[in-house]
């Protein structure tokens, strides 16, 4: 990306009333993110959902040399990025409307062809939660996943500890910018991390922890991910926000249950009580839902029903499965070029129509 783009795009960033969906709508519209800041008032004014007060934060003077001052920064520091429309880009986020438009990055992040489990729960963690997670990371390693998780004391880090131990790739999410570290104790564990995956954020370089930053991490921890985890868990905490982050991207969620009378298996039990979470009691259920065991035996070949009337998209998503057997929701979506949330709406429907079935872990398949 060049120079004067790179700006445009943090510049993007900071813009109030601009967040990354509106930022997206305006590059889309414009066709580059230097484009927004030429591009006359009056035709930005035009685009759907974009107000006049937020052309006129757009053409805020400040928001420009801000930028370049980070620019300054990342050229100095030669800050690794990606950019939402690059191949590098964590492919399942971008599914995701609300993902950042760009996002900081060290270490050595390899995501191609590679599951990824995001693993998160309490600062307070149990030694049941401890234990949990060696076995989970322990079971699970032969199939190469990569880890995700928040840096946090407790599950976060220990996750990622386990995940190193066993040789995986694991990927820390930051709610600050990478010249800062929180909590502080982890710095010890920066090289290890980079070693092995490495690390994510969509903050400034100076950026610190604050309480929003946290939220607005947890998207991406959902977002980039097969699925979600959540360990141990109070009846409120930021794990509980993750879960449903990850079930509003349609993603897998699945909870590890407790004793009732323990209040860090609250969230857990109150996940799977309300069906936002599938229950976790040992790796294999995490192996069997995500179809990563699949055996050998051969799909039985039925005949498709014929004459039956389908839409464009529907022809399109039948045709796919025809040829491809059954595949998983993002797949299909990623294939036949159709937003998830709309594709959840045409699944249904051909279900109901009898063309296709729903399998476990979010799969679908011709009949």
């Amino acid at each position: 990306m060049l120079e004067e783009e790179l700006i445009a795009v943090l510049a993007l960033q900071k813009a109030k009333g601009v967040g990354d969906i509106i930022a997206k709508k305006l590059i889309s519209h414009c066709g580059s993110a230097q484009n927004v800041f030429s591009e006359k008032k009056s035709a930005i004014e035009k685009i759907n959902g974009i107000g006049r007060i937020t052309v006129q934060n757009l053409k805020n003077k400040e928001l420009l040399l801000r930028a370049e001052k980070e620019v300054a920064h990342v050229l100095s520091k030669k800050t690794a990025y990606v950019y939402f429309q690059d191949d590098a880009y964590p492919e399942k986020l971008k599914h995701c409307i609300d993902a950042p438009i760009l996002m900081f990055k060290d270490g050595n992040i390899d995501i191609q062809n590679q599951p990824i489990i995001s693993i998160v729960g309490t600062r307070k963690m149990t030694l049941y939660g401890r234990d949990f997670i060696k076995q989970l990371i322990e079971e699970i390693a032969p199939y190469n996943p990569i880890i995700v998780s928040g840096f946090a004391y407790g599950v976060d880090i220990t996750a990622q500890k386990e995940a190193i131990d066993f040789n995986l790739q694991t990927i820390a999410v930051l709610a600050h910018g990478l010249d800062q570290i929180y909590p502080k104790g982890h710095k010890k564990y920066i090289n290890s991390v980079n070693d092995n995956g490495g690390f994510f954020t969509e903050f400034w370089h100076d950026e610190e922890p604050l309480r929003e930053h946290f939220l607005k991490r947890n998207r991406i921890v959902a977002g980039m991910a097969d699925a979600t985890i959540i360990i141990e868990s109070a009846s409120k905490g930021g794990s509980l926000v993750t879960a449903d982050i990850a079930n509003s991207y349609s993603r897998d969620v699945f909870a590890v249950p407790g004793k009732t009378t323990d209040v860090l298996s609250k969230g857990c039990n109150d996940l799977i009580k309300r069906n936002k979470a599938g229950i976790l009691t040992c790796p294999q259920d995490l192996i069997e839902a995500l179809n990563w065991d699949v055996g050998t035996q051969k799909r039985k070949v039925i005949q498709p029903q014929l004459f039956m009337e389908l839409s464009d998209e529907e022809q399109l998503i039948y045709d796919f499965l025809l040829v491809n057997q059954k595949q998983h929701v993002d797949t299909i979506a990623l294939s036949c070029k159709i937003p998830v949330y709309k594709l959840a709406t045409l699944l249904f429907d051909l279900e109901m129509k009898g063309i296709l079935r729903p399998l476990q872990g979010k799969l679908f398949e011709v009949i």
